[in-house]
């Protein structure tokens, strides 16, 4: 049994709108690229998906997009990114994959899943800056603060990992709240997504005040999911 986790696959089987090729550079032909590197994948392993997974509008629009993470063997947790505009109610969602035979689709949102006695914890996570940000961004930046809450409590005394969309440091910006929440529950791994191309030399990597950050989204990975080592 391995972990492995990646984010921001953009697919786009069923809309052309929003082909990443058109970003030239790794994006071209990401498709393919994200099949190989799939392809590591086995039945017994667990994959956490970190959002922005698919361009479609609403789940009836991402049905080709859930068939080919589908066909993606073992376990996939799933959290909400920024452009997941298909996202639902887990219930809607549990119920949109049993009508389409897609199986072992698990969202991530205010709960936790196990993996080899230890805990996958998680949320979208925001950016918000209390000086320029607008109320309806600190609406939503409260709602996930309380969501990662309640996931990392879900998990009472298991260890604990934790899986983010957007980055909660980065170089001239940090999310002290979401910090400060890792450091309460003692999570010593960060996982997160969001920053591609020329921000990737943004990202906050490494050991950090006793938490290893890394980011896994998919052109930073080369469209191959990382090993989480244990």
């Amino acid at each position: 049994m391995a972990l492995y986790a990646i984010g921001d696959l953009h697919l786009s089987n069923t809309t052309t709108e929003k082909p990443m090729d058109i970003f030239g550079g790794a994006w071209i032909g990401y498709m393919e690229k994200l099949k190989d590197g799939l392809s590591i994948i086995q039945p017994e392993d667990t994959l956490v998906l970190l959002g922005d997974l698919s361009w479609a509008l609403d789940l009836t629009q991402a049905k080709d997009d859930f068939a080919w993470i589908n066909q993606i063997p073992g376990r996939k947790i799933i959290l909400k990114g920024n452009h997941d505009y298909w996202w639902n109610t887990v219930s809607k969602f549990n119920k949109f994959c049993q009508e389409n035979g897609y199986t072992d689709m698990h969202i991530l949102n205010n709960n936790h899943f196990e993996y080899e006695g230890m805990a996958i914890c998680g949320t979208r996570g925001w950016f918000f800056e209390e000086e320029r940000g607008s109320a309806q961004d600190e609406k939503v930046f409260k709602r996930e603060l309380l969501r990662l809450e309640t996931s990392l409590k879900s998990a009472g005394d298991l260890p604990k990992t934790v899986f983010l969309h957007y980055p909660p440091k980065y170089k001239g910006y940090e999310c002290l709240p979401i910090l400060d929440l890792l450091k309460k529950y003692d999570v010593r791994r960060c996982y997160y997504g969001h920053l591609h191309g020329a921000s990737h030399g943004l990202a906050m990597e490494g050991l950090w005040d006793g938490i290893e950050f890394r980011l896994v989204s998919a052109d930073k990975l080369n469209f191959c999911p990382l090993l989480v080592n244990m």
